[in-house]
């Protein structure tokens, strides 16, 4: 079966769906105001092109990268898109890793697609709970949620968005709960419990960014929950890198062992972006908190 149709087909629906009322419910955001006019139909798939000049600048910074802190060419998976422009680049982008708590992100999405009254009356605890997980990345506040829904039915929401294709790499996988479980579910491409693709994981951030994650009114309510104000940044990966040059992150981080991970929207009034970086090895976070300043000097320009 040829699922890149597919695929594209679902990404359409939504966006046609949604549109209309991301518009309504951003009005003049700065999320909206610096994303390219074409940026709502925009769909990532297997097949949408890179734009080369991009494309051989980010190799050039992860070559870079790599022979500074010791990684090879099989150590990295790098996407990257300019919202402003919609010019792609992709390093490895459907390599599949361990996804250590970026897969995380999986049940925030399931929460609020079987919890649809949530994008509208999402109780205070419930909404800083959730920001824990994802901000925090507290594998309490996960284990308590993904027990709540489920793995199956998680699984089954990610699926229902193309987030794990089996034909193309997989994807973003929830196979077991964070902490002691008995219970553990191996992704069907790379055998891991928690598995992501750079591709897919960026493919989440510029559906959420499109409003196009449930509807426009989860996706809002979503995204105010990756900022959680009152919950601080963990330092390090690519908010370290950027520490000092007045963005606005969203991101969610992974860390186990060597697999060490970073994926965010960086935005500020004249740039505005999604950088998904999977490392492994044991410097993937000096890999990332350098990647992160030489991708926004590449972006500022």
């Amino acid at each position: 079966m040829n699922i890149r149709p597919w695929l594209a087909s679902i990404d359409n629906l939504r966006a046609s769906a949604f549109a209309a009322g991301v518009l309504l419910i951003a009005g003049c955001s700065t999320s909206q105001i610096s994303m390219a006019p074409n940026s709502q139909s925009y769909s990532l798939t297997f097949q949408s092109p890179t734009d080369p000049g991009l494309q051989a600048q980010l190799e050039s910074i992860d070559a870079q990268l790599r022979e500074r802190f010791g990684l090879n060419s099989g150590q990295t998976s790098v996407a990257l898109l300019d919202l402003r422009t919609l010019r792609l680049a992709l390093i490895h982008a459907d390599h599949i890793e361990y996804a250590a708590s970026v897969a995380k992100i999986g049940i925030l999405l399931a929460y609020f697609q079987l919890h649809p009254e949530a994008a509208t009356n999402l109780a205070d605890n419930t909404r800083h709970e959730l920001g824990l997980m994802v901000k925090a990345s507290s594998n309490e506040m996960a284990t308590r949620y993904s027990r709540e829904l489920g793995l199956h039915r998680i699984q089954e929401v990610l699926d229902s968005y193309g987030f794990y294709d089996r034909a193309h790499g997989g994807g973003i996988w929830l196979g077991k709960h964070y902490g002691q479980s008995d219970e553990r579910i191996p992704d069907p491409v790379g055998g891991f419990a928690h598995a992501a693709t750079a591709r897919q994981v960026l493919r989440f951030f510029l559906l959420l960014e499109q409003g196009r994650l449930v509807s426009p009114q989860a996706s809002s309510v979503m995204r105010r929950i990756f900022e959680s104000p009152e919950i601080p940044h963990d330092q390090h990966k690519f908010v370290r890198g950027l520490a000092n040059r007045r963005v606005e992150i969203i991101r969610k981080w992974g860390s186990w062992e060597e697999w060490l991970h970073d994926a965010a929207v960086i935005k500020d009034g004249k740039r505005h972006y999604i950088l998904v970086a999977l490392t492994r090895h044991r410097n993937g976070d000096a890999y990332l908190e350098a990647l992160a300043p030489a991708v926004d000097d590449l972006l500022r320009q």
